[in-house]
């Protein structure tokens, strides 16, 4: 057998607050059908005094070591994805690290917007299974809500905060994280991005995003990047139990199911309730299917998003 990176805990946290599509109504020109109807979106999260990307990443890093029931000075690699860090420097993952008592290991941030987590998880596996380290906490963390700009109805109604982590193992084994396909192209800058950075505005900036186009590449990308992690894993769309989708927008996910010629209900889907939260909306959407019962041991899971860049990616594993 080979050195392959198990899941062995699943975590995730939300914020305090839950905004509602009319509650959301009462603030700028929209309407909970017209919401529904583009998104499939009915609520989100957002994070209020005090909570923060890191404090989230914190708590839902502590729920899957406790799932796992591995202790935080076990760990030797901590890689968080996520757009909105704490701070400029230094990394979000410092943060997390410190908080959960852990006093020297690998931490590091991954910025790659919405397939960040993609891109936070195959760093993570090459590194497990490289040998330098055993176990490694995954992350995505964002707190998208602070930098949106909440008069723009297109945007604003999209995006919720949160996290999710998962914790991975190396082991002698023939199942864990069998293959992931990244990719990033960076002519679409326009189409998805936030105006404003520390070398450019030295502001934040807020969202910008022309939804149409970016649809209409998230169907394409994400359905191909899929067909390649099943045929680099040696598999096909007949062996998945579940897609644990970026949760973006709810046409996009049954666009996506269709071209693959997947039923519906092997797609697990939380946009409904958490909006897109970004980095954080693969692993929350994981642990969400791992606690309500619908992901089991020994399941195919192929996990897909695509960002602002763009960047897309995919990983296949057996859980």
């Amino acid at each position: 057998m080979s050195l392959h990176s198990v899941v062995v805990g699943v975590g995730s946290a939300l914020p305090k607050k839950r905004v509602t599509n009319d509650e959301l109504a009462q603030r700028v020109d929209t309407s909970d059908q017209w919401i529904v109807e583009r998104t499939g979106i009915r609520s989100r999260y957002v994070a209020g005094e005090g909570e923060t990307t890191a404090t989230l990443a914190t708590a839902a890093a502590r729920k899957a070591l406790e799932h796992a029931g591995v202790d935080a000075t076990d760990i030797e690699l901590i890689v968080l994805a996520t757009a909105t860090p704490d701070q400029t420097f230094p990394s979000s993952a410092t943060k997390v690290q410190a908080a959960l008592g852990i006093n020297d290991c690998i931490a590091f941030d991954v910025h790659a917007v919405c397939t960040g987590f993609l891109y936070a998880l195959s760093v993570a596996d090459s590194m497990l299974r490289s040998g330098n380290a055993k176990k490694a906490l995954v992350i995505g963390a964002e707190t998208f809500s602070r930098i949106l700009d909440w008069e723009d109805r297109t945007t604003c109604v999209l995006f919720g905060d949160g996290a999710g982590a998962l914790v991975l193992s190396a082991e002698e084994t023939e199942g864990g994280i069998l293959a992931t396909k990244l990719h990033a192209d960076g002519r679409h800058n326009d189409l998805l991005f936030v105006d404003g950075g520390p070398s450019t505005t030295g502001t934040v900036g807020k969202l910008r995003m022309k939804g149409r186009e970016v649809f209409r590449h998230a169907v394409v990308n994400l359905a191909d990047v899929l067909n390649e992690v099943l045929a680099a894993a040696g598999l096909s769309s007949a062996d998945v139990d579940w897609v644990v989708p970026h949760q973006a927008n709810a046409r996009i996910l049954d666009a996506t199911a269709r071209k693959l010629g997947l039923p519906a209900e092997k797609v697990v889907v939380t946009v409904d309730e958490h909006a897109n939260t970004s980095a954080a909306s693969v692993p929350l959407a994981f642990d969400t299917a791992v606690r309500d019962g619908r992901i089991q041991r020994g399941d195919l899971v192929v996990l897909e998003a695509m960002g602002g860049g763009f960047t897309w990616g995919a990983a296949a594993l057996r859980y």
